[in-house]
């Protein structure tokens, strides 16, 4: 009996051929329906009492609820819409796929028209924890030689610890005072792991020197510098674009109190591909040099009340720019290097409307001359430094891109007045 190799290959071939195109297909399909996905934001905002063109391009319907069992409004997301909305207020818009198939669900909100004075102010920042914050666990040789731990397995890195044998806690000098003025006594501590609090119990073991310790490194305050994005007629600020997080945990902090501070930017470290630079000041962290109160700090920035007699604001209020307002192309960021905030060249060259990285939905390059020859693009302690493209505020400069500090992100404005 012959074995016709020729067609068993021919026909290993015409399979594998067919493998290729349906896997082909699929991936085009996936890219396809994943840059849909992406033309109609989770998050629309819309200025109360003005109307607001928007252009999706996406084959679906929408239907939007004032609440879940209220439909108002059907739409057609493939042609230009015009929203108006006379009030503030949320609604639901339902979107479907050709009409029918179950897409997306977004949400729509109609926001005040306000107005936004840009700042590009540097600020010295100095933030107290609730509590004091546990970096890590560790062993130590206690007072017979032998290697202990008594937190591990008790304590985690980014645990605060808030109050000790019911006593609240203000500082980390307050913890270690407790410790060691236990007399082997267990300690029960009130903690707080993410969302949760527990209570603990914990023996504290004598060292060497017989101190009585748990085996732990804490913090319970940190500073630095950053720019200020915006302050609105009030007096409250919104800055830096991203929140404060501990250099260790990586976690964002939580603050118990802190405060803003004058800052003169005595020098300016050029960033160069893997090494960003810095904006170095000088921090006088006095009642006389003080600004305002930051009064939250989270995961869009940090918040609270200035004096806005004592900033040097080189702009008067402009309007804010929507998502959907926001075009690729020139723009400028307004930031201090020396003396007084001035205007820089950039060019938005990407606008991602949907992204997972609520502070990273503007990519940006430097194109100004000096800034380029000054700081080499984006450095540290830019974070904060607002974006204003036609005459309106858009969004504040985040993040550098280590391998080339030219570009960088930014966060939409409205997000960082969005749920804080």
């Amino acid at each position: 009996m012959k074995i016709d190799r020729k067609s068993r290959r021919g026909k290993a071939y015409c399979k594998f051929l067919y493998a290729s195109l349906v896997l082909s297909l699929l991936t085009l399909t996936g890219v396809w329906i994943w840059e849909l996905w992406n033309r109609v934001p989770s998050d629309i905002r819309v200025r109360a009492g003005k109307e607001q063109g928007m252009q999706f391009s996406v084959p679906a319907t929408a239907t939007i609820y004032r609440d879940k069992d209220q439909a108002i409004l059907n739409v057609n997301l493939n042609r230009k819409l015009t929203f108006y909305g006379e009030e503030e207020g949320n609604y639901t818009m339902q979107v479907q796929l050709f009409g029918f198939i179950p897409f997306k669900e977004a949400a729509l909100s109609v926001i005040q028209d306000i107005r936004l004075t840009p700042a590009g102010t540097p600020i010295g920042i100095y933030v107290h924890t609730q509590g004091v914050l546990v970096i890590d666990t560790g062993e130590f040789k206690n007072h017979k030689g032998k290697n202990t731990a008594p937190a591990q397995g008790v304590l985690k890195s980014g645990d605060y610890i808030l109050a000790v044998n019911e006593t609240n806690l203000e500082d980390k000098e307050q913890l270690m005072e407790m410790i060691a003025d236990c007399e082997g006594e267990p300690l029960l501590l009130k903690v707080k792991r993410e969302e949760e609090i527990l209570t603990v119990k914990i023996l504290p073991e004598q060292d060497q020197q017989g101190e009585y310790k748990l085996g732990i490194w804490v913090r319970d305050n940190a500073q630095g510098i950053g720019t200020m994005t915006f302050v609105d007629e009030n007096g409250y600020f919104g800055a830096l674009g991203h929140g404060i997080n501990d250099m260790d945990t990586a976690s964002l902090m939580e603050l118990e109190d802190g405060g803003l501070y004058k800052t003169d930017i005595i020098s300016v470290n050029k960033g160069t591909p893997g090494n960003p630079g810095e904006l170095s000041g000088i921090i006088a962290y006095s009642e006389k040099n003080k600004l305002g109160e930051i009064l939250q700090n989270s995961y869009r920035g940090i918040y609270g009340k200035v004096e806005k007699e004592n900033l040097d604001l080189k702009e008067g209020s402009l309007p804010l720019g929507l998502k959907q307002e926001i075009e690729e192309g020139p723009a400028r960021i307004l930031c201090t290097l020396s003396n007084t905030p001035a205007y820089y060249d950039v060019e938005i060259v990407a606008v991602n409307k949907e992204n997972s990285q609520i502070n990273r939905g503007l990519e940006l390059k430097v194109t100004d001359e000096l800034l380029l020859e000054t700081t080499g693009g984006i450095i540290q302690g830019m974070s904060g430094s607002p974006i204003i493209q036609n005459g309106k505020l858009i969004g504040a400069v985040t993040h550098v891109m280590v391998n080339d500090p030219t570009r960088g992100y930014g966060i939409f404005i409205e997000e960082m007045l969005g749920n804080n």
